[in-house]
């Protein structure tokens, strides 16, 4: 049996807005293991999380740059918020984004790529900055996104300078429409994305495992209602199709109008979403808790 700790029963508290003994026992149910402890709670009906989210914890920088036909995001994380104000770290983050649009989103290609105007690569640089600046930095993820004909646009929320924030969008659209208009959609889209957090384009891109997940809760949540087991399945399907519409992009309501479709809002302008991707800075990342007393005691040879 897989040890339940306070910090461990604190975590899932957050997670869920469950009560502690709850917590406890959905733990001890599920040999400590968090996600399983989580679909537990959701069963019995003592949990309001339908999906979680990813915790900010890492500080940095989002950028984005883009050519006709593509764009490219990356994300570059550092210790502190200080140095995304730093002029010449914005620069460096901005200046990734760019070499991404030429090499591709492969982690270790761009690392190796040349940045310009040095002699040394993208990861020596990134060296030089951490040198420099004195944080510790990474290059944690890139995205590009292309289209045969149509535009990919960018979407940048908390910008610090255009094209470097917080949170980034791609949104690759297609149409035979005029550019500008196609951009204009997809600024559109991607302001919707950056506040709606869609998990996949259309139905067929939900991940199976993530369905299965929700199906099993949501059949359980089912039988605790008592109803026949014939009316079971009815009622599991209108709650996946309720799914659907919370993490699905084209299922989702148009949060600038809050009644529409956005499938409805492509189509109309003569468009087709081919694929999005949503960077927002540190999510998923843990930061570890600083204890200051402990750094100050530590400090002064306590």
């Amino acid at each position: 049996m897989a040890e339940i700790t306070a910090a461990l029963v604190k975590d899932l508290r957050e997670k869920t807005g469950a009560g502690m003994m709850d917590c406890k026992k959905a733990l001890t149910e599920a040999n400590g293991d968090l996600e399983a402890a989580i679909d537990w709670l959701r069963k019995k009906g003592l949990s309001a999380a339908a999906k979680k989210s990813g915790r900010i914890a890492a500080e940095g920088l989002v950028a984005v740059a883009s050519a006709p036909n593509k764009a490219a995001m990356v994300e570059i994380n550092a210790e502190t918020d200080f140095v995304a104000r730093n002029e010449a770290f914005q620069t460096f983050v901005e200046t990734v984004a760019k070499i991404a649009l030429q090499v591709g989103d492969d982690i270790e290609t761009l690392k190796a790529a040349a940045y310009p105007g040095t002699g040394r690569t993208v990861a020596e640089e990134l060296t030089q900055m951490v040198a420099t600046i004195g944080e510790n930095m990474n290059l944690r993820r890139a995205k590009v996104l292309s289209v045969k004909k149509g535009v990919v646009a960018t979407y940048m929320h908390q910008s610090l300078r255009p094209g470097v924030g917080k949170i980034g969008v791609l949104v690759a659209v297609e149409g035979d429409g005029e550019i500008g208009a196609l951009e204009t959609l997809g600024r559109q889209v991607g302001m919707h994305v950056a506040a709606a957090r869609p998990d996949a384009l259309d139905v067929d891109s939900v991940s199976p495992e993530a369905l299965a997940r929700e199906k099993a809760v949501l059949i359980e949540q089912a039988r605790a209602s008592g109803k026949p087991e014939n009316i079971l399945e009815k009622m599991v399907e209108g709650r996946i199709r309720k799914y659907y519409e919370e993490v699905v992009l084209l299922e989702q309501v148009w949060v600038h109008d809050g009644e529409s479709r956005v499938r409805a809002v492509v189509k109309k302008a003569g468009a087709t979403l081919v694929g999005f991707e949503r960077f927002a800075l540190g999510e998923g990342i843990e930061k570890p808790k600083e204890d200051f007393a402990a750094e100050v005691a530590a400090t002064a040879g306590v």
